[in-house]
């Protein structure tokens, strides 16, 4: 017996045009940069999501107390409502679910979100927890592989939530272009993902990483008095595009498959050029990332909320068929790399 994913959904804030972002909120501050205007134009993005916009309320300087209660304000309903969304696609009640993962880097509370969300949905009390932190964008899918061994070992449903709320990280805007990068690169979405015992959906396979701590001042994510602080170096698709092939390959030959068997690509799309490494370094046609590039269109970066996202686009989009071979694969701070293997039923 092993997991499969019966349903995938996503609850989003209101959204805002990354136009009238710049426009109205980002031009101000950065003296009208045409540099920085260039970034928010390159990034692939036309609209994002947020539970506090900065032209409603202007975070930056507001302390990490402040935000943490914003957080707490925010996450539990946004997860509550895509929990709910995505058991009613699975034809399940919240008494069904033995355990439930809830993944988050942007916020810290206690009791946290996972026993939050165990009362708001009204779970059985003999329910599992685990609540999984500051891993970063790539988190949900180690979170995954531990909800497949869960429910394979345990042969009932699970679910995993990924919450991520970053617009409660907004920085002092400066001319630092790392930081003007994440200004314009990242939303809030919360994604909940049903695994059952069944014969049916999509078969979660097998997991592998790599991880290059040589380069783990390439990416951060620090806790500092205002807030969670990001720092990207425009290094990061060089590093990638050392390790994503032979990582793929490798778990691929496991299974024996290679590049061209797979039929369906969720790759997290970090920014462009993360895309285009991957879709260069694999050969991989232009179409192949068109799910990924469709979420940052429209929703940005949602740290590990997005390659769910990513996973149902693709879903959605009906390209697979029973027996295909389908790759998930995201990326962050260690420099951290995650690829899960899944087959269509």
């Amino acid at each position: 017996m092993t997991a499969h994913i019966a349903a995938i959904a996503t609850a989003l804030p209101r959204a805002v045009e990354q136009n009238t972002l710049w426009d109205e909120h980002f031009r101000p501050l950065l003296g009208g940069s045409r540099a920085a205007e260039r970034i928010f134009a390159a990034v692939g993005v036309r609209r994002r999501h947020a539970v506090v916009s900065p032209l409603d309320l202007d975070l930056s300087e507001s302390t990490t107390g402040e935000r943490m209660r914003l957080y707490n304000e925010y996450a539990r309903p946004l997860g509550h409502e895509a929990v709910s969304a995505a058991l009613a696609s699975a034809d399940l009640d919240p008494a069904d679910i033995g355990q439930l993962t809830v993944v988050s880097c942007t916020g810290y509370t206690a009791p946290g979100l996972d026993v939050q969300l165990a009362s708001s949905l009204e779970l059985a009390d003999d329910a599992q927890r685990l609540m999984v932190g500051h891993m970063g964008c790539y988190a949900a899918l180690p979170a995954m592989a531990a909800v497949t061994d869960y429910v394979t070992a345990h042969h009932r449903p699970a679910v995993l939530l990924c919450v991520e709320l970053t617009s409660l990280h907004v920085q002092p805007s400066t001319a630092d272009m790392g930081q003007i990068v994440s200004h314009a690169l990242f939303g809030d979405a919360a994604t909940a993902v049903v695994l059952r015992p069944q014969e049916s959906g999509l078969e979660v396979v097998a997991t592998g990483a790599v991880t290059d701590p040589a380069t783990a001042d390439h990416m951060t994510w620090a806790v500092t008095d205002h807030g969670f602080r990001m720092t990207l170096s425009p290094h990061v698709p060089e590093v990638l595009g050392k390790h994503v092939k032979r990582a793929v390959e490798r778990l691929l030959d496991d299974h024996g498959l290679t590049v061209p068997d797979v039929r369906g690509w969720a790759v997290h799309p970090g920014g462009p050029r993360i895309l285009d490494t991957v879709e260069h370094e694999l050969g991989l046609a232009p179409e192949a990332l068109e799910p990924s590039r469709h979420v940052l269109r429209e929703h940005g970066n949602c740290s590990s909320a997005t390659v769910l996202m990513v996973l149902d686009e693709l879903l959605r989009g009906g390209a697979t068929r029973p027996g295909d071979p389908v790759v998930a694969m995201a990326f962050g701070p260690g420099l951290t790399l995650y690829i899960t293997l899944l087959r269509a039923r």
